[in-house]
Parts: structure tokens; C-alpha cells; sequence
């Protein structure tokens, strides 16, 4: 009983250390989807057309690709939690900068920035997770990013809905001397705050320590992390044992035969850029204009927005409870098959808009079934690809290459990512069910690629990975 009672009291440690590693992941969540809110304003504040309004709401991703691609080299050389400390103030001061921009030159600047932080800690907290993670926990553990994405993702919809309604309703109506959607960007302030404070009160991961010649602090923290149960001095060894074999990566560590890449980092970076292909983060930064362009209004345009986030943390929450019981693959499986489905009748539904500019509308019964769809979408893509690319992103690489292979993996999870929120406000345009019809596609395609190329990592310690 007493044993029992001590691993609750290491489980409960690490369930604390892993959420508050996985604040970075709110932090992406929040910002990815506070712009949600802000478009609108942002648009008719500084006048500027839909392709200058998706310039500057994707802009933010191409910070996240570079903040991605040097996190891992960093994270090597500073450390896992300081350099989560960097990322959290680099992003409270962007949050300043957003909230008072003088020209739309000036908010891009800040946004890639804002960005840069966000992918430095979209490869910190999964690396940082699955290092301090029990093997028999680490797929849930692992979850909590992807929990934390959700989480940001709804509490910034909430903020959104909460400032627009106080302005009137309105996101270009002023709010004690600004307007609210420079309050809606300027309120990121809070949590990079909070994500410096968490990330100033946890341990250094094991692996770090050891690589940095601190092997008796590193006996604290896997004590700390492990239990007694488990035979340090052997956890010890064999971290040693793998460190001994591997330098600190660098590209030409990814170099292999797969066009001038190792066939495990191809896997990585396919996987990434499917959960981005999909179109999921259509819904987070352009579902209030998306559903003002078939005819709700602004403020019930964020309260469905709001809905959407909480079906996201629904499956968020299943995926967590799933995925380290029936495995990753499945998960993956039923994911793509279930959001092709979805995505195809949302096309199909926005085939029937009517009218064109403000006075555009869904008829029914296609504006309630194109609602549904969307939601399903949002569903499936959170039970599945949004919750176990992210633990697979932690765990597929071998040791010797985990950060520079997760660095560049996010980094074409982020181009990935930019690239589909750029284009989507022209495409929009163009023909909205074909793009929808697109995404779907995709979606059929990960499925394909998942049943050929995915292997299940259940259960598997991390030094036995490649």
C-alpha cells in the first residue's frame, strides 16, 4: 500500500512538470487563435483586402518555422527549461508590441516574433515531456501539448467572445482607449507570463543533465520522476551508455539515403505536414469569418468559434484516455478516415451559398449540416492527428538525432501550417467547397500513408527507438 502511495505521490510530480512544460503549447493555441477574434478589426482598422489580412495572420507561422528549426540546436546547448524561459519572455514582449501596433508593417513584425517564441516551445514540450515521461505513461503525458493547444485555443475564443460583447459587439468599437481587438492580443501577456513562471519551477530533464556532465543532479530528478522502484544507477548507465554513442545533432546527422534525408526524418515530416494539410487551423484563425460569410453575425460567429474549442478539448480529453491504450496507429486510423467524411459534407454543404459579399447565406437544411460537419471535423481531428502527431513527434527518433529531427519536423509542421493559412482567404474566394473538398483529400491521403509507413511506438522506451 505504501508503495502504491509513493508512485501516486512521482506520478502526481510528473503530471505536474509535464503540464506546466506543455504552457508552450497553450501559448501556440491561444495566439494561433486569438487572431481568430482580431481579423475582422485588424482588416477594416488598417483597410487592407484578404490577401494582406492572411499575409499578416500567417506571418506568424514563418517566425514559428525558424523558432522551430533552432529550438532543438538551443535546447541542446542552454538547456530544456531555459530555453523555455527565453521563448516565454520573447513572447510576453510581443504580446506588447501586438497590442499597439502604429501601422500593418509594424503588428507583422511583432507576429513573427510572437511566432518564433511559439515554435521554440512547440519542440521544447514534447521533447522536454517525453524525456522526463515514464514509458508506461508518456503517450498521455506526451498528450498534454496537444491538451494544452485546445485549452489555449478555447480560452482565447472565450477572451475573444467576452471583449467583443463588452465593446458592443463590435471588435473595432473602442474599449478603455483601444480598440478591443488590440485588448484580444494584448491579453497573451498572461499566459507567457504564467509559462515563465512554470518554467522557472521545474527540474532540468535527466537527459540534459547527464549530457552536461551533472550526474548527481540527474539522480535527483529521475528519483524525483521514477520512484524508488527503479534502479537509478542503471537509468543512469544507460543514458550514458546511449550518450556515449551520439554527438550533439546537427543536420548532417539527418542525412540519409530518402532524398538526402534518414527515412525516419521523411516519416516526421509527412506526419507534420498531413495534421497541418488537413485544414484544421482554417477553423481556429478564420472561423468567425468564415461563418459571417454564410451569413451569422460577428458576435455568434465567436461564440460557435467558442463551441468548436470546447468539441476540441472533448476529443482532446478522448485521445488521452485512448491512446496509450489501444496505441497511436488506430488512433491515427480513425482519425483521417472520420475527418475525410466531414470535410467532404462540409463542401458538399457550402456548394449551396447564396449571394455574394455580406448578404451571403447557407439554406437549409445545408447551413445546419455544414455546422455538424465542421464540428466532426473538429472532432476527429482532435481524438487523433492533433493529439498523437505530437506524442509520435517525442518518440519516433532514435536518441542520438530526437532534437535537430524534431526541430525540423516541427519547422515543416509550421511552413506547412503557413502555407494553408495564407492561401485560405484567397481560396476562399475563389471557391470555398473546392477548398474544403482539398482538405478532405488530404485527409484521405494520411490515411494511406499511416496504414503504409506508421509503426506502433506503445509501451517502448525511448533508448530502444531506432
Amino acid at each position: 500500500m505504501a508503495t502504491q502511495h509513493t508512485h501516486q505521490e512521482h506520478l502526481g510530480h510528473v503530471v505536474f512538470i509535464a503540464a506546466a512544460a506543455a504552457i508552450g503549447g497553450f501559448l501556440f493555441g491561444y495566439d494561433s487563435s486569438v487572431i481568430n477574434g482580431a481579423v475582422v478589426g485588424i482588416q477594416r482598422h488598417f483597410q487592407v483586402g484578404s490577401v494582406q489580412t492572411g499575409f499578416v495572420v500567417a506571418i506568424a507561422l514563418l517566425g514559428s518555422a525558424l523558432g522551430a528549426w533552432v529550438g532543438g540546436g538551443l535546447a541542446d546547448r542552454w538547456g530544456r527549461t531555459r530555453s523555455m524561459q527565453v521563448a516565454a519572455l520573447l513572447f510576453a514582449v510581443s504580446s506588447i508590441g501586438q497590442m499597439l501596433p502604429f501601422a500593418i508593417w509594424d503588428l507583422a513584425l511583432w507576429r513573427v516574433m510572437a511566432g518564433f517564441a511559439i515554435g521554440m516551445a512547440s519542440v521544447l514540450g514534447p521533447a522536454y515531456i517525453a524525456e522526463v515521461a515514464p514509458p508506461a505513461y508518456r503517450g498521455r503525458l506526451g498528450s498534454f501539448q496537444q491538451l494544452a493547444i485546445v485549452l489555449g485555443i478555447a480560452v482565447s475564443q472565450l477572451v475573444n467572445y467576452v471583449i467583443a460583447r463588452l465593446a458592443g459587439g463590435d471588435v473595432n468599437n473602442q474599449l478603455w482607449g483601444l480598440q478591443a481587438w488590440q485588448w484580444m492580443l494584448g491579453a497573451c501577456v498572461v499566459p507567457a507570463l504564467l509559462f515563465l513562471l512554470f518554467a522557472s519551477s521545474i527540474p532540468e530533464s535527466p537527459r540534459y543533465l547527464v549530457m552536461s556532465g551533472r550526474t548527481r543532479r540527474a539522480r535527483e530528478v529521475l528519483a524525483e520522476i521514477e520512484g524508488d522502484g527503479v534502479n537509478l544507477d542503471d537509468r543512469i548507465s544507460e543514458i550514458q551508455h546511449v550518450l556515449r554513442t551520439e554527438r550533439v545533432p546537427g543536420l548532417k546527422d539527418l542525412r540519409g539515403p530518402a532524398m538526402g534525408l534518414l527515412p525516419i526524418v521523411w516519416i516526421g515530416i509527412v506526419l507534420s505536414v498531413f495534421q497541418q494539410f488537413v485544414g484544421i487551423n482554417v477553423i481556429f484563425y478564420y472561423s468567425s469569418v468564415l461563418w459571417q460569410s454564410v451569413g451569422i453575425n460577428q458576435s455568434d460567429s465567436l461564440l460557435i468559434s467558442f463551441s468548436s474549442s470546447i468539441i476540441n478539448i472533448v476529443g482532446t480529453f478522448i485521445a488521452i484516455s485512448l491512446v496509450d491504450r489501444i496505441g497511436r496507429r488506430p488512433l491515427l486510423l480513425v482519425g483521417s478516415a472520420g475527418m475525410a467524411v466531414a470535410l467532404a459534407t462540409a463542401a458538399w454543404a457550402f456548394s449551396f451559398a447564396a449571394g455574394a459579399g455580406e448578404s451571403v447565406s447557407l439554406p437549409d437544411p445545408q447551413g445546419p449540416i455544414a455546422l455538424v460537419a465542421a464540428n466532426a471535423f473538429v472532432l476527429f481531428f482532435a481524438l487523433s492527428w492533433g493529439v498523437v502527431v505530437w506524442v509520435l513527434l517525442g518518440e519516433i527518433f532514435p536518441n542520438r538525432i530526437r532534437a535537430a529531427a524534431l526541430g525540423v519536423a516541427a519547422g515543416a509542421q509550421w511552413l506547412a501550417n503557413w502555407l494553408i493559412t495564407v492561401s485560405f482567404p484567397a481560396l476562399a474566394e475563389w471557391n470555398l467547397p473546392l477548398t474544403y473538398a482539398m482538405y478532405a483529400l488530404f485527409a484521405a491521403l494520411s490515411f494511406i500513408f499511416v496504414n503504409r509507413w506508421i509503426k506502433e511506438t506503445k509501451g517502448r522506451k525511448l533508448e530502444e527507438m531506432g
